[in-house]
């Protein structure tokens, strides 16, 4: 079990972004809901969360959940692939 919130932190450093949580959508209360983040279907509600440097956004590979970002601003060196490998 997990929610979002936990996932954010994770992601976060995960990213090296120690910058301040500037929005949360659709709200906070949806960061804060537990949901198995295990194989299967997906069950974390719908979520997004900006900081200082980044988008965070939900990812699902084989029913597994997490957390992935992108940058808020254009940056040369482009974006990662997003998922697990």
């Amino acid at each position: 079990m997990t929610t979002w919130r936990q996932a954010l932190t994770e992601a976060m450093k995960e990213a090296g972004d120690s910058s301040c949580v500037v929005a949360l959508a659709p709200s906070e209360e949806a960061f804060a809901v537990d949901f198995n983040d295990d194989y299967g279907l997906p069950k974390g509600p719908s979520v997004l969360a900006w900081t200082e440097r980044r988008v965070y956004f939900p990812v699902v590979y084989d029913g597994r959940e997490w957390l992935a970002s992108a940058p808020r601003d254009p940056e040369r060196r482009g974006q990662d692939h997003v998922g697990r490998w």
